[in-house]
């Protein structure tokens, strides 16, 4: 069976370029025993990625110059020679930016389409949406009556942040970028308030919105927005640190005076708890929880998500750097074939 890849060409110097990726078609092996080949419907473009194309010290590994891109999947089962999937099987896998994989059937999970829409697996119902429930709950501890704010808020995992906190009784700020995703916080996914960081005004904006100051912050971005929240937070706050994606393409360290004493003094006047996290930590402890919740909420409406989905596996590069930049609304997928199921 060919598979056509998207491989990493070179390690991105700043903003990932066409020439860093390629595009090869070859031919998969034959299937051993306790294999399955799958057909990609759907690949997750998520910006740790970023962080995995390049050599610097990190929790995962990085790929290799030459390696198919990774990224999670939601595939077909077209030949099987085991018994744990059959052929028409809708499952999640992990084979990255190509049409065609072959895989250990022990390494995919069945999905049931009538549960829920596949491709949530890889949004609100996967690994964005547990990283949202594990880093608020376990993390950011929420008390009714407490303020949450979240940057990257029209993102899978921002998105998710703030409609849990609204669940758990607290109100929510969402910090996203452009008037159309600001809207979209407020009168789709029920933020009591969202704010544009572009706008001139932004750090005036977030003192009105958070007039009992914030008692919880998650963090998507860093950078100056991350800056003025932080002058906000209030004694004995909390900071689940899930992403920094304002310097994923940054080449130099930041111009300037150096913020780190200011910030250690913060969190030793405020009391903080500020905690980076990486979401398969909380796994033992909290995705069964996560599967029977998250599942009901999105079932009844208490969590709505929004998707954004490219069309063709040669749009990944392209989505990706759009990502990146924040040109997204909800999950970005790339649908890469039929989607059997619709």
């Amino acid at each position: 069976m060919p598979t056509t890849q998207i491989r990493l060409a070179s390690r991105p110097h700043g903003e990932p370029q066409d020439s860093d990726f390629e595009t090869v078609e070859t031919e998969l092996p034959e299937l051993a025993d306790g294999q399955v080949l799958l057909r990609t419907i759907y690949v997750s473009l998520d910006p740790y990625v970023r962080g995995r194309m390049s050599d610097a010290e990190s929790y995962a590994d990085p790929m290799q110059v030459g390696d198919v891109v990774v990224g999670g999947t939601v595939c077909e089962v077209v030949e099987s020679r085991s018994d744990r999937r059959s052929v028409g099987d809708v499952v999640l896998a992990y084979t990255g930016w190509q049409t065609h994989a072959v895989v250990d059937a022990r390494a995919t999970r069945r999905l049931d389409p009538e549960a829920a829409p596949i491709s949530t697996a890889l949004g609100v119902l996967g690994m964005p949406g547990f990283t949202a429930y594990a880093g608020l709950l376990a993390i950011g501890r929420p008390a009714e009556g407490e303020t949450l704010v979240v940057a990257a808020a029209a993102g899978p995992v921002g998105s998710a942040v703030g409609q849990i906190a609204k669940i758990k009784g607290l109100r929510t700020v969402g910090i996203a970028g452009g008037p159309e995703k600001v809207r979209l916080l407020t009168e789709e996914l029920g933020f009591d308030a969202a704010l544009d960081h572009r706008s001139p005004d932004f750090v005036e904006q977030l003192v009105e919105a958070t007039p009992a100051g914030v008692d919880i912050y998650f963090e998507n971005v860093g950078g100056p927005v991350g800056d003025a929240v932080l002058r906000r937070l209030n004694t004995y706050a909390r900071v689940p640190v899930c992403g920094l994606v304002s310097g994923y393409n940054a080449t130099e360290r930041p111009q300037g005076a150096d913020q780190l004493p200011g910030f250690f003094r913060r969190i030793l006047t405020k009391s903080l708890t500020v905690r980076g996290f990486i979401q398969d930590e909380f796994v033992p402890t909290h995705h069964e929880d996560f599967l029977r919740e998250m599942s009901a909420w999105v079932r009844d409406g208490s969590v709505r998500y929004l998707e954004d989905v490219a069309q063709g596996l040669e749009r990944a590069p392209e989505a990706f750097r759009g990502m990146l930049a924040g040109r997204n609304v909800g999950k970005q997928l790339v649908q890469v074939g039929p989607d059997p199921t619709r």
